[in-house]
């Protein structure tokens, strides 16, 4: 590990201690590792140097708007191959929220989130994309006396 050293004035040393404290972290290196990832990893994005991504996105919409929550599942059916899970909780009889998990290539993973966030009645949406590095694996599985090989993808965070 590279150790670095920076200098900060005391009142924005002591709003970073309070910030990281809030967070609960236990020291500022860990706080300062991970403020440097995720700058990493938005500037990969923004500079479309992340092949694939995996990602949350999150809204709130209203279960009465016309035909929106088909409108939704018909989007995921499309995006399937893209689609790991998804969870939706009531929040009162209007409102729900609901999280999808997606993998995949990140403009297409992108481009899906912003079609799902657009839908007339979502509200309040947000995505968060992780860039990961990617690399097909064979594998063979047993099962009792059943073995089956098959390939699939392994995802690992890029940093």
């Amino acid at each position: 590990m590279e150790r670095i050293t920076i200098s900060l004035d005391e009142a924005l040393a002591q709003e970073f201690d309070a910030l990281i404290g809030r967070r609960g972290y236990v020291n500022r290196s860990e706080a300062v590792r991970d403020m440097i990832r995720q700058l990493i990893e938005t500037d990969r994005i923004a500079q479309e140097k992340a092949s694939h991504c995996v990602a949350s996105v999150s809204y709130v919409y209203n279960h009465h708007e016309r035909q929106l929550a088909t409108r939704i599942v018909e989007l995921q059916h499309e995006h399937h191959d893209l689609t790991v899970a998804s969870m939706h909780a009531h929040l009162d009889h209007e409102y729900g929220i609901e999280s999808v998990l997606l993998r995949g290539a990140t403009e297409s993973v992108q481009t899906y989130a912003n079609r799902l966030l657009a839908e007339r009645g979502v509200r309040h949406g947000a995505v968060n994309l992780i860039p990961v590095d990617g690399e097909a694996n064979k594998h063979s599985h047993s099962r009792g006396t059943y073995r089956r090989a098959h390939t699939h993808t392994h995802f690992r965070p890029k940093t």
